[in-house]
């Protein structure tokens, strides 16, 4: 998925219902990855004309949550990763942040969910895996503090990336990850069943098809409806990745005993520039698809309805790397929109104006580095290069007293070079840049003297 800070961040997002009135709903990123964006009650005003039924956010911004009190916008709200272990292991923290967050807002603010965490397992140092121990506990807390209140029509959930699954393709075969499957993911779905709430996943058939154009269909990625594949174990028929994605979760819940909790999409959508060959086709097919009477749903689910948030209302103009980095919004930085695109499905095809020339459609080639981020908290900076380094690995060997990279002396310079190597070594293995957001891409090299960063190539 994109890579974006929790630090003043929010996403709001759409979710497309079929109900009585079809309405979509639309994702903005919003923070210091842009620069010149509108302001937020602007930003509300344009997700409202866009006919959106739901907002989410990653945090519970106070100014955000007032603005949206009597828009009848469903919202969705984010506890950040780094207070789940608190909340976890805290009855009475977990009650003071639904009475903070919460009651102050609810109901002129019609708070639906409550997401305790963003990809907590993607991130596998020490440090998060005690965090992936904590999230189940923390839901559970939440939903206490919630029952305290009266509030048990708000549901309480985790948005996950696809790398839960150890095993993906064909559907049939999905499988959890073994390191997470006992021990979170099974007393993760016991408590999604218990309390009727939802699995949500961060689905992005882009990442498949951008890694293996040769192999993947761009049709059949971006719905175009003239490729299908069959599962030999199945005998179901896909006609576009996104199914065969979210009925491998499906088929891996069913595995665990959980064959009736329902997805939720928690973020999908597809870049406007940069590596790309159609920035628009996506998303408008994604529309028509979740929108449509009578419901689709996926060959494993027929008929039944994902609710499904679009990533993002605007383009984050600040990000490094590569182009489609910048580029995932509807809108751009300014607010002008990128393509043309109905939200709720009902304009046809040839009704759509061109497409726009994308300025910079070729992929990005070159190297790429990953750096401690400017202005963040050196405290949790150099927990995180403790947990990287006891990784062990031979990730920060060249950090040692009296090697090539241990000058200078300092918690920044260290980060950089743990976080470079850490990725050079396990991005191929679904390693990120992010590091709890302590971490940043950065196509400028920040070897000196004889320390040479590991990078990544593209």
């Amino acid at each position: 998925m994109p890579t974006f800070s929790l630090n003043f961040v929010l996403l709001l997002s759409l979710i497309f219902i079929s109900g009585a009135e079809i309405s979509s709903k639309i994702g903005i990123n919003y923070g210091q990855l842009g620069s010149n964006l509108p302001p937020p009650s602007l930003a509300i005003e344009m997700i409202k004309s866009m006919k959106a039924g739901r907002v989410k956010l990653y945090d519970a911004n106070h100014e955000i949550l007032r603005l949206l009190s009597g828009t009848n916008l469903q919202v969705s709200i984010m506890i950040p990763n780094n207070e789940i272990s608190d909340i976890a292991n805290n009855q009475t923290r977990s009650d003071e942040w639904i009475l903070n967050n919460v009651v102050p807002f609810y109901p002129d603010t019609m708070i639906r969910f409550i997401l305790v965490g963003n990809e907590v397992l993607s991130y596998a140092s020490d440090r998060d895996r005690h965090v992936w121990t904590d999230l189940v506990p923390a839901m559970r807390r939440v939903w206490q503090s919630l029952k305290a209140q009266n509030l048990q029509i708000i549901r309480v959930g985790t948005p996950v990336a696809m790398d839960v699954l150890e095993t993906s393709f064909p559907p049939s075969t999905g499988t959890f990850r073994s390191d997470i499957q006992r021990t979170v993911v099974a007393p993760m779905l016991e408590f999604l069943n218990e309390t009727r709430s939802f699995f949500f996943v961060d689905a992005y058939p882009y990442f498949p098809w951008s890694a293996n154009p040769m192999d993947i269909n761009l049709d059949f990625a971006l719905f175009n409806g003239n490729f299908e594949q069959i599962d030999g174990g199945s005998g179901l028929v896909y006609t576009n990745l996104l199914d065969e994605m979210l009925d491998s979760l499906i088929f891996a819940m069913t595995k665990l005993g959980y064959s009736d909790i329902r997805l939720v999409i928690s973020e999908t959508g597809w870049p406007t520039t940069g590596d790309i060959e159609q920035p628009a086709m996506y998303n408008r097919n994604l529309v028509k698809r979740i929108v449509a009477k009578p419901t689709i749903g996926t060959p494993a689910r027929p008929g039944v309805v994902i609710p499904t948030f679009i990533f993002a209302l605007f383009d984050e103009n600040q990000k490094s790397g590569p182009g489609t980095e910048r580029h995932w919004g509807l809108l751009s930085s300014d607010g002008s929109p990128n393509y043309d695109i109905d939200l709720t499905g009902r304009k046809s095809s040839v009704e759509y104006d061109p497409i726009p020339v994308v300025e910079n459609n070729v992929p990005f080639r070159g190297r790429l580095w990953c750096v401690a981020a400017r202005g963040v908290d050196l405290m949790e900076l150099g927990a995180a290069v403790t947990d990287v380094c006891n990784g062990g690995d031979g990730i920060c060997e060249e950090l040692m007293p009296g090697r090539e990279c241990y000058e200078p002396v300092s918690v920044h310079w260290h980060a950089s070079y743990a976080f470079s190597s850490y990725w050079a070594r396990f991005r191929s293995q679904g390693g990120s840049c992010y590091f709890n957001g302590l971490a940043e891409e950065t196509t400028i090299d920040p070897s000196s003297g004889l320390c040479r960063f590991p990078s990544v190539i593209f």
